[in-house]
């Protein structure tokens, strides 16, 4: 059975988020990244507390190709230290389950 994740990032714009998800759907590492409009993000960033308007990309995709989707985000993605985390899929529905492993790269060495 595969494991799924779901991976988020956040970007400065959502620009920056379409041409993470083009780069992720075009490589098939993701079945769907869904792009959230807008959220306030508050944190920590080199010793002061940070406020900035981003987008939220949510990565739909198998475990086996996290790192291929963390160095594709890492490298088109504005900030230094981007946000890249998987949250394991706990169950979901067959049918869904089952075109996202579809729509996915079968191997580890080559493109779609």
């Amino acid at each position: 059975m595969n494991s799924y994740v779901q991976i988020t990032t956040t970007t400065p714009s959502r620009e920056d988020a379409t041409r993470i998800a083009d780069v992720l759907i075009g490589r098939r590492l993701a079945a769907c990244v869904q792009i959230i409009d807008t959220i306030d993000s508050i944190y920590w960033w080199e010793g002061k507390v940070e406020k900035a308007t981003e987008w939220l990309c949510v990565v739909k995709t198998e475990r086996r190709l996290f790192a291929e989707v963390e160095a594709a985000i890492k490298d088109v993605h504005p900030y230094d230290v981007p946000e890249i985390v998987a949250f394991e899929v706990a169950a979901g529905s067959d049918d869904y389950l089952a075109w996202l492993s579809r729509e996915l790269r079968r191997d580890d060495t080559s493109g779609a």
